[in-house]
């Protein structure tokens, strides 16, 4: 039994569209027939699933963190209670209201119900299910242990979500003050100042610098001001296209590691990622080598991903984890530290949980800090603008003053 997506026309004349399971294309039809409707396209939900399930951890649409975290833990409470895998899958895929979510649900149940593992089924719609996803499913299933793993993807999804929304959060403040300054400072540029210049204008005397450099300013503002966010619109889409040159995407995330602050919490966020996927994979009875290799997987810099291909070398060679790591330069010594004593005491997996969760709470810590600094810092800037604007005014009223007197 597959699943299918559908398009039909109900009693009422309206369109209806859903996902329903059926032998063949032929009995889905004949089911929406069955209901009063009219079938108008019956197209197998894995194609469509493929079409339009987006990417873990990327923001497209599909199986979102949060819609993939709901998953994996609906799938191991169930798993945990005794409901066999397929039974399971169906009773989410009935009782979700996102239609995407149960597009994808029965599509891997439909693959199952063909003889295909969990793993192989979630094999078939790589962009909603991620390698590191489907090799801990793997792993989990080969050691008789999935509901337990689902339980730790769960966690890790959850984890990520988490995160994200606080770092949304933190920033919804500090744009909308950016953006209200840039309106504030705009409209006066453009309607006050140049009505308050025009009255000093006309009295002939020589304008202070700060009046003239407000007066250059604002005239500009009025003139070409729209031409701005065109152009940095193409600025955006030309540092875009140049970046999928992989030999300039290379440099530019190399150099971005060397930044002062940026640098830093670029390699905290990576370095993060990269030991807490490890964790779960290790933890779920992985080989590290191979680990290592889904792990490099999910690291968006193409820099240390090159070094860690290395370091993957390494350990196939041999050597030890924390060694390979700490040859890469850029990765925290106490993260380095925490992974020889774990390599030592034979409490790898344990170590690595322990690294990922410090690094995150560290990189956590730097964010909310970041964010806490960028407030005042705005309203800082605001004021300066605001005083300028002021200043450049008044200087004109206070030397037309002194020549009165």
């Amino acid at each position: 039994m597959a699943a299918f997506e559908y398009t039909a026309l109900a009693a009422s004349g309206r369109k209806s569209k859903g996902t329903l399971e059926a032998d063949s294309a032929r009995s889905a039809r004949q089911q929406l027939r069955a209901k009063g409707m009219v079938p108008l396209d019956v197209t197998p939900a894995a194609e469509q699933s493929e079409k339009s399930a987006g990417g873990f951890m990327s923001g497209s649409p599909g199986l979102s963190i949060k819609n993939l975290a709901l998953l994996t833990r609906q799938i191991a409470t169930l798993l945990r209670a005794g409901i066999p895998l397929e039974e399971t899958l169906g009773a989410i895929a009935n009782q979700t209201r996102n239609q995407k979510i149960r597009r994808v649900v029965l599509a891997v149940r439909g693959k199952i119900l063909e003889g295909h593992s969990f793993a192989q089924a979630l094999g078939c719609f790589p962009k909603a299910f991620p390698k590191l996803y489907r090799a801990t499913v793997e792993a989990g299933e080969h050691s008789g242990h999935l509901d337990a793993v689902l339980e730790r993807l769960g966690d890790y999804t959850e984890g990520q979500q988490q995160f994200r929304q606080k770092v949304q959060l933190a920033l919804i403040y500090p744009m909308v003050l950016v953006f209200i300054c840039v309106l504030v400072v705009t409209g006066l540029m453009v309607y006050v100042v140049p009505d308050v210049i025009e009255v000093f204008t006309g009295t002939g005397q020589i304008l202070p610098l700060p009046t003239r450099i407000l007066v250059s300013m604002s005239d500009f503002i009025a003139a070409w001001g729209w031409l701005v966010p065109p152009a940095l619109g193409a600025i955006i889409a030309g540092v875009v296209i140049m970046l999928r040159r992989p030999a300039i995407k290379y440099k530019f995330h190399h150099r971005l590691l060397d930044l002062p602050v940026i640098g830093w919490m670029v390699r905290g966020a990576q370095s993060a990622r990269y030991v807490g996927t490890l964790a779960i994979l290790t933890g779920s009875s992985v080989p590290l080598v191979q680990a290592m290799g889904i792990a490099r997987g999910v690291m968006t810099n193409e820099f240390l991903k090159d070094r860690l291909e290395t370091a993957q070398k390494t350990v196939r060679e041999g050597g030890s984890l924390h060694r390979a790591m700490e040859d890469i330069g850029y990765f925290p010594p106490m993260m380095i530290y925490m992974i020889a004593s774990g390599e030592s005491s034979g409490t790898l997996d344990e170590m690595l949980q322990r690294a990922a969760e410090s690094q995150e709470q560290d990189l956590q810590g730097a964010v909310t800090a970041f964010v806490s600094l960028f407030e005042p810092l705005m309203l800082l800037v605001m004021a300066a603008i605001v005083l300028f604007i002021v200043m450049a005014i008044m200087m004109p009223i206070m030397s037309m003053n002194e020549l009165a007197m």
